[in-house]
């Protein structure tokens, strides 16, 4: 599945996706992925991986350097390493010219593009977007986010679905903590409404809408 959350309060599916990563901590509730409730590497710590608006690369590490740590943190024998880590550097599309010098020289756009190759060294099964790669130009962003992979489950949170046309399968509405609706996109398009915050507010409102599922308050969450 390829599944766009969005949010009221907009802020809402950005902190589900940071619960969700282990990167805050809800307040109440408990979160359990696959059976599992252990956020660690022991748990499903190694099964998905988190890709934000900021990247976390330190501008003096160049590319190769940064994805070369991300399979050291990961474990990974080293020719395992060295295969996940050219297969990411092509789709990220970062140029041979930059891979051996700091990121800072590439700007945003480029720390960007390596953030996404370091989460695609750890092959999840689970990928965590929150508004990434915004400082790529639109046409470029749609292909680096069509992830390979058949069996990867990918969220998307976005606070711009209109943004995202061609990327989900399906769309959910977060109205105060819950799940007030769970749809295809299709569903969308039938109902002759646009991928917008408007259009799936509309057809959340319409009488046949999954509503009220309950998952715990987003807003009660803190930063660890």
């Amino acid at each position: 599945m390829r599944l766009l959350i969005v949010g009221d309060p907009e802020t809402s599916a950005s902190m589900l996706l940071r619960v969700l990563a282990g990167l805050s901590r809800p307040t109440a509730g408990r979160v359990e992925i696959a059976g599992l409730r252990d956020p660690s590497s022991d748990g499903w710590g190694t099964r998905m991986a988190y890709l934000g608006p900021q990247p976390g690369i330190h501008g003096w590490m160049t590319p190769r350097e940064a994805l070369v740590l991300a399979g050291r943190l990961l474990d990974l024998p080293d020719a395992e390493a060295a295969r996940r880590i050219d297969r990411a550097i092509a789709w990220a599309r970062i140029p041979a010219s930059m891979v051996i010098r700091p990121v800072r020289r590439g700007g945003p756009p480029l720390a960007q593009r390596v953030g996404l190759a370091a989460a695609l060294v750890a092959d999840p099964e689970v990928l965590l977007l929150d508004e990434p790669l915004r400082a790529l130009e639109s046409h470029e962003r749609a292909r680096l986010l069509r992830l390979p992979g058949r069996r990867r489950t990918v969220v998307l949170a976005s606070r711009y679905p209109a943004s995202e046309v061609g990327l989900a399968s399906h769309v959910a509405l977060l109205r105060d903590g819950r799940v007030a609706m769970l749809a295809r996109v299709a569903d969308l398009e039938a109902a002759g409404l646009p991928l917008s915050m408007r259009g799936i507010v509309s057809l959340a409102e319409l009488p046949q809408s999954t509503a009220g599922v309950a998952i715990g308050h987003p807003a009660a969450a803190r930063g660890t």
